[in-house]
């Protein structure tokens, strides 16, 4: 998992690279859209530049698949930017980058539906979950292995309401530590980030006193970092720290993670299977092909991992040019086929349950 790892990390750095203002000028030959399904999809003969921009966390993500599509289609080139999934979805719904990623899906409360249907002209923009992306509690610690937290203790942690580590709230979820009386140092994201809109939804199922959003409230304190790959080196960095990033991530670092207790009390280990069942019991809040997930961070399900992001490529369902279509279309078509898929499990990363991959699947083949 490490060399996997390794090698995405060095495919993001050395390919998928995006000047902030992007560009409308995608071409594309007159290849057919690729076949999706069981089988491999993004067969050779598409031709042109993909520019896109959006979340860092599927950042490995969008590097292995990129690594294989281009391998298929070697007059391809793809941009990715991981700009942040606000700084995405604005470079989307400005036109331009035809698709972006999101870690949550298009935001009622700040119009973004309505702004990202503008820009697809003439068709709705739809939110395609494509990444399972659980995010990990991360820390370090010296001396303190298998460190466990219930989410009161982490709204008391990330709310600076507890602030050293042999607090009696972490005693309490930890009674055979020895902890030390150590300053936490308690880091969150910078800039606005799908995973801070996530871990915020999650500390808000147990008494988060503010509204979950991609910015992380400056009435809560703590340290900034930018980017996932800022917050894994400032954690790697700083003793007493502790902070939140997706499992490939955490796991490129070799970054140490806390068992997270879920609804039922149950402490858990994070790994791409206990993620997954809590994706399973996701249910589709959007219509049609919108694939919007409502997600249950309260979820009680026996072996649940609680703390999840599910990445969306928000692209238009009608509304891009024709050569976007061409070059798009089979590399979302790609991303959800089973090759694609299989290829997150060793990048810490949990593929789509099938049902829910199945309709991506479909809202894919409708793009036009």
């Amino acid at each position: 998992m490490k060399y996997a790892g390794r090698l995405a990390a060095a495919a993001v750095a050395g390919v998928l690279s995006l000047a902030a203002c992007g560009t409308d000028n995608n071409t594309g030959g007159d290849a057919a859209a690729a076949p999706t399904g069981g089988g491999a999809a993004g067969g050779g003969g598409v031709t042109g530049t993909i520019n896109a921009a959006g979340s860092s966390a599927q950042a490995n993500a969008i590097a292995e698949w990129t690594k294989q599509f281009q391998a298929k289609n070697p007059d391809v080139s793809i941009n990715y930017q991981p700009s942040g999934s606000g700084a995405g979805v604005q470079s989307f719904i400005q036109g331009t980058v035809p698709f972006a990623g999101s870690d949550s899906a298009l935001k009622e409360d700040k119009g973004e539906p309505a702004q990202a249907d503008a820009r697809c002209k003439t068709g709705k923009a739809i939110n395609l979950p494509m990444v399972t992306g659980p995010v990990a509690v991360v820390y370090n610690l010296p001396g303190v292995d298998a460190l466990q937290l219930s989410p009161k203790t982490l709204v008391g942690i990330f709310n600076s309401q507890i602030t050293k580590w042999d607090d009696a709230a972490i005693k309490k979820d930890n009674p055979d530590a020895k902890l030390p009386a150590t300053p936490i140092q308690a880091f969150h994201r910078s800039d606005e980030s799908g995973t801070s809109d996530n871990f915020t939804k999650f500390l808000k199922a147990y008494d988060w006193p503010y509204e979950p959003a991609k910015a992380f409230p400056a009435e809560a304190k703590g340290q900034g970092a930018k980017g996932s790959d800022g917050i894994a080196q400032a954690v790697k960095s700083t003793e007493g720290a502790i902070s939140y990033v997706e499992l490939s991530f955490a796991e490129n670092s070799s970054l140490s993670k806390a068992k997270v207790a879920n609804g039922s009390g149950e402490f858990v280990e994070l790994t791409p299977e206990s993620a997954a069942k809590t994706v399973e019991a996701a249910k589709v809040s959007g219509t049609g092909n919108d694939l919007k997930l409502d997600i249950d961070y309260g979820t009680s399900a026996a072996g649940a991992y609680p703390i999840v992001l599910v990445t969306y490529e928000i692209t238009c369902e009608k509304g891009l040019s024709a050569e976007e279509v061409k070059l798009v279309k089979p590399f979302l078509q790609y991303m959800a086929s089973d090759e694609g898929q299989n290829a997150l499990s060793g990048l810490g990363y949990a593929p789509l349950p099938a049902d829910l991959v199945a309709k991506v699947r479909t809202a894919v083949d409708a793009i036009s």
